[in-house]
């Protein structure tokens, strides 16, 4: 359903599989200069800004068969669609689903029932600010088009960044695959196809990684750094860092300040080393 031609209109789409709260929203829209679809469910609304390319999205929280924070990891994993706005418009108002919503991508939530001049006024504000940032360059265009046609990387790439998000409180396997649009067994097997290595083993070169970094960049205690990438303590953290590091978390720190203390030459050339050893 499109209510303008006019190719300089600024394009919306609404997911809600709500026929009223589209119409709603359809008659709100078409009073402004914007041409708008619709989709009811959010994988009907991924396909859509595959294959249209909105400029922003709005869109519903509670719907079957894929929600809007599903439909939302899908579209921030995919380069085609990754730098649409999208708003989630949701009758849910707890802060843990505003939290949600703005953590995996969402550039607003706007709590059902709204008053129509907030939300266009929101509308207008992000429409703006996409405006500024402007479109990518073509080569990441063209990596984007690629992305776009595997949607197997696409759910991967959704997956690793929830895992990247939660490491220290990491939901099940099932719950993961759930939360991508997918089920336990057939993303473990995309994750071998995609990556050549299992979700777990992904989880663990994750962990450890976000181990070095923070060891280098930070000082905080090995205690703390343990439970926040996801192990129960320091001691689960030092086995499993010396298995694929070939030393403990206190020798690297110590290490890492030792060649910061003898120029920048020094530090290199252990970076280059780890490297190898990665």
């Amino acid at each position: 359903m499109y209510l303008s031609s006019d190719a300089n209109v600024r394009s919306i789409l609404i997911v809600d599989d709500s026929a009223f709260e589209q119409r709603m929203l359809v008659d709100l829209l078409s009073e402004l200069p914007y041409r708008v679809s619709v989709a009811f469910n959010g994988m009907q609304g991924y396909q859509l800004a595959l294959a249209n390319q909105p400029d922003l999205i709005l869109l519903d929280v509670r719907m079957p068969n894929m929600d809007g924070y599903t439909c939302c990891r899908l579209l921030k994993a995919n380069p085609a669609t990754y730098d649409i706005p999208v708003i989630f418009l949701s009758g849910a108002d707890a802060a843990e689903d505003r939290i949600m919503g703005l953590s995996i991508g969402g550039v607003d939530y706007v709590a059902k029932p709204f008053t129509p001049g907030e939300l266009a006024a929101r509308i207008h504000v992000h429409l703006n600010l996409m405006r500024r940032t402007g479109s990518g360059a073509p080569a990441e265009q063209e990596a984007a088009s690629a992305v776009a046609l595997n949607p197997d990387a696409v759910i991967v790439n959704a997956a690793k960044r929830l895992i990247s998000d939660n490491l220290a409180a990491l939901p099940s396997l099932s719950e993961i695959a759930r939360s991508v649009g997918t089920y336990r067994e057939k993303l473990s097997q995309l994750f071998r196809e995609q990556t050549g290595m299992t979700v777990f083993a992904f989880i663990r070169e994750e962990r450890i990684a976000r181990g070095v970094q923070l060891l280098r960049e930070t000082e905080i205690d090995v205690q703390d750094i343990a439970l926040l990438i996801g192990f129960n303590n320091a001691g689960n953290f030092a086995t499993a860092f010396r298995e694929r590091m070939g030393t403990t978390p206190s020798a690297f720190r110590l290490g890492a300040e030792s060649a910061q203390g003898a120029g920048p030459g020094a530090a290199q050339k252990q970076d280059q080393d780890q490297d190898q050893d990665l």
